[in-house]
């Protein structure tokens, strides 16, 4: 039996089929579509969505977007907050709504989240060539603009015959639905052979479930992993974001409880273990507390789950400085469980965890020494109060500081409530601060750091656990990158909140540029002055009346007071509502702490200005400190 369809028909019907089981637990593997249409996808997919039906009840709900790349940001955000369980799909007409998609697709591969991306291509047949928008390549005829997302995709396909779709589809959702493979998935769609008619085999389009495995990590390996973790009288386990992917965190639970290893977590790793739990003992590296990178500093032991170890994390290999320091990597992807030349238990995290918790428990278990867990319960303490202390107001009718928004939001929130961010200074400020009370309640894209992200990434994630609050915290720089998606918030009546705070400029890289000799240069949002720099006085610009004209229902805040109010109105809010504050810069009064390991930015070899200079002879203090962990 056969069903004749276009090629985009069929495609359509084949996703809406498609789903993951993991422990029982069925989802839809694609469950919706973003699309902007061109001619490239209008008569294809679009003319399919509209076939199909596109309202939340349909085979293949349908989301307009303003943006593409925030489009894809929007379908990060739903697949994590899914667990990478459940993603959506992202049509573009060829050109620039194509490559728009590339930063998207960057962010979602380097973070292992899935995404499925559609854009339109060039004519197969080439009847008409060039095309409007069509990149020609001198020395190439088969290369498009959409092959720019090849090196950011984990599969990656043009469809140029209708017959070609069914074994490209079946590949682009195992890889979607793959742990340890999944990323960005790229099929590139012709746009005659979009609308070209095919008999479809009826087995194409039967229900489809991707079992999620959770890999069991090899006997052998997990009795050397079980047998380093009973010698090591320093450990420190660091919980990256495969402890959530794999919904792994009463499992970690259970392993801190029962053997007293403290628990430090990555950007994406926060909330592995409620900030109360006695081992959480907070972020780790550049933008960690002291709490862990002391311990990280002296651990003879490293147990990493779920990380990919970047340079953050590590302090650009000059954190762990204990000569006799060892690692043990538990990760679903090889690539990541060799690193730093560790031992390798390939793995699930949630069943790496069990399972060694379990063999453990059957060498008469194993606990840290009291003396090692008293001591870091100490620093724990310690760190809190200096977090109290970034947190209190000396002055409510005083305009707040960036750590003084996050407190009056910290006081505010409970488990329910969910944090996104993704650039500037905040994610190093909520790295240190940030009290997590939920497993994800704290959601930060730092793999890619993408600046924009924040905002599309609160629609996909308020669309994935409806009902919830949902905080997307910018910058102005942030905000200007990319405030388009405020229109289909608005659209949707889905009620994100968006806190604006105004620091006029760069501030993040402000800051580094300072440190690296640079001065500040290029970083400030001001006039031109006389002597050609920018350090005139603040740009006029309005966020909040721009934010405001996007229909983001928009409350001013001036002071601590004022800040309070308004985060508490616009928690309770059911449309989209916006926050806009401007901070006090931490020079002129009680900041975040600062950082407690370094990060490894280059500074020019040769200079002559007195500032370049300095910064270089600090660079090169800091760089003896590095070690090769392989």
């Amino acid at each position: 039996m056969t069903t004749r369809l276009t090629v985009a028909q069929a495609l359509v019907a084949f996703l809406s089929r498609q789903y993951t089981e993991r422990d029982g637990r069925r989802h839809r593997l694609i469950a919706a579509t973003w699309g902007i249409f061109g001619h490239g996808n209008v008569a294809g997919i679009g003319q399919a969505l509209v076939e199909s039906g596109t309202g939340p009840d349909s085979p293949m709900p349908y989301y307009q977007g303003r943006n593409e790349q925030a489009m894809v940001h929007a379908a990060v955000g739903y697949a994590r907050q899914s667990r990478r369980l459940s993603a959506h799909a992202v049509t573009t007409s060829i050109g620039p709504g194509a490559t728009n998609l590339v930063t998207g697709a960057a962010l979602a591969t380097v973070n292992r989240l899935p995404v499925l991306l559609l854009p339109g291509d060039v004519f197969a047949g080439r009847p008409a060539d060039p095309v409007l928008q069509q990149l020609e390549v001198p020395y190439a005829g088969d290369v498009s603009v959409n092959d720019a997302l090849r090196p950011v995709s984990r599969w990656f396909d043009r469809i140029t015959r209708p017959e070609a779709l069914i074994p490209a589809a079946l590949a682009a959702v195992r890889v979607l639905a793959d742990p340890a493979e999944t990323g960005a998935v790229t099929l590139a769609l012709p746009q005659d052979v979009q609308a070209e008619a095919y008999d479809w085999p009826e087995e194409f389009f039967a229900e489809r479930v991707w079992r999620v495995a959770r890999p069991r990590p090899d006997r052998r390996a997990l009795a050397e992993a079980a047998h380093t973790v009973a010698a090591a009288r320093r450990p420190l386990l660091v919980a990256g974001g495969g402890v959530h992917h794999s919904e792994a965190e009463e499992a970690l639970r259970t392993f801190a409880d029962a053997t007293g290893i403290p628990v430090a977590t990555t950007q994406a790793g926060k909330g592995a273990l409620p900030y109360d739990h006695p081992c959480e003992v907070g972020g780790i590296g550049h933008t960690g507390t002291a709490t862990a990178d002391e311990l990280a500093r002296t651990a003879d032991l490293v147990i990493g789950v779920g990380t990919r170890w970047s340079d953050f994390t590590t302090a650009s290999s000059t954190l762990f400085q204990n000569p006799a320091v060892r690692f043990l990597n538990i990760n679903v992807t090889s690539f990541d469980a060799h690193k730093l030349a560790g031992l390798s238990v390939v793995a699930d995290a949630r069943a790496g965890l069990e399972e060694l918790t379990e063999a453990l428990a059957a060498t008469g278990g194993h606990r840290v020494p009291e003396a090692y867990e008293s001591g870091y319960g100490e620093r724990k303490a310690d760190w809190e109060r200096l977090v109290d202390t970034a947190y209190a107001p000396a002055d409510p009718g005083a305009r707040p500081t960036q750590p003084q928004v996050l407190g009056a939001l910290d006081a505010l929130v409970t488990g329910d409530d969910i944090l996104i961010n993704a650039a500037g200074s905040l994610p190093g400020d909520l790295h240190k601060l940030w009290r997590a009370r939920s497993a994800d309640q704290y959601h930060v894209e730092y793999g890619y750091s993408c600046m924009g992200y924040e905002i599309p990434a609160a629609i996909g994630v308020a669309l994935a656990a409806p009902g919830r609050p949902v905080w997307a915290l910018v910058g102005d720089g942030t905000y200007l990158m990319n405030p388009t998606e405020i229109v289909t918030a608005v659209q949707e009546n889905v009620p994100i909140k968006v806190i604006i705070l105004q620091n006029h400029g760069y501030a993040s890289i402000g800051g580094l540029s300072e440190s690296v000799g640079a001065e500040g240069f290029g970083t400030a949002y001001r006039h031109r002055a006389p002597d050609g720099t920018y350090t005139g006085g603040p740009l006029p610009v309005d966020l909040a009346a721009n934010a405001a004209s996007l229909g983001l229902r928009v409350i001013r805040a001036r002071t601590v007071r004022d800040l309070r109010e308004a985060l508490a109105e616009a928690r309770w809010s059911d449309v989209p509502t916006g926050v806009y504050v401007e901070t006090e810069t931490a020079d002129t009064v009680s900041g975040a702490p600062p950082a407690q390991a370094w990060w490894d930015v280059p500074v020019a070899e040769t200079a002559t200005r007195p500032s370049a200079i300095r910064a270089r002879e600090e660079y090169e203090r800091r760089i003896a400190a590095r070690r090769r962990h392989l």
